[in-house]
C-alpha cells in the first residue's frame, strides 16, 4: 500500500486540540507523510517529537493556500482541518477556498477530533 499524505490545519482556539489529537493517535499517525501550516505543525512536532512533520507557511501567510495547491496536485490524500466556530477569522476567505478544494477533489475532510479520529481508525490494518 502507498504511503498516504495527511495535511493538519488547526484555528488559534484548536491548535491544543490538535496537539492532543496527534499525541493520542502518534502510533497511527506515524506511517502517514504529514504536512502541517506553520505554528500547528510546531504544536504537534513539540507535543509528538516521534512524528516527522513537513511545516508550511502559517495560514494567514500563505500555508492554507499551500495545502490547496497540494490538494489540487493529488498529493494529499486527507485533510483535518480543526474549525473554531466561535471565534471570526480574518483569513476566512482562505479558510473557506481550503475547505472547497477538499470537496472538489473529494479527499477525506475532518473538522473536529470525533470526525478526524473516525478516519484516522479507517486507516487501522
Amino acid at each position: 500500500m502507498k504511503q498516504l499524505t495527511l495535511a493538519l490545519v488547526a484555528h488559534d482556539a484548536k491548535k491544543d486540540d490538535m496537539a492532543a489529537f496527534a499525541a493520542l493517535y502518534e502510533n497511527d499517525l506515524r506511517p502517514f507523510t504529514l504536512f502541517a501550516t506553520g505554528t500547528t505543525g510546531a504544536r504537534v512536532m513539540e507535543r509528538c517529537p516521534s512524528l516527522s512533520v513537513t511545516r508550511l507557511k502559517s495560514g494567514p501567510l500563505g500555508g492554507d493556500q499551500q495545502i490547496g495547491a497540494m490538494i489540487a496536485e493529488g498529493r494529499i490524500n486527507a485533510l483535518f482541518f480543526f474549525v473554531d466556530p466561535l471565534s471570526p477569522h480574518p483569513h476566512d476567505v482562505d479558510v473557506k477556498a481550503l475547505m472547497r478544494l477538499a470537496l472538489v477533489y473529494d479527499i477525506p475532510m475532518a473538522l473536529n477530533r470525533a470526525t478526524a479520529g473516525r478516519l484516522i481508525e479507517s486507516y487501522r490494518d
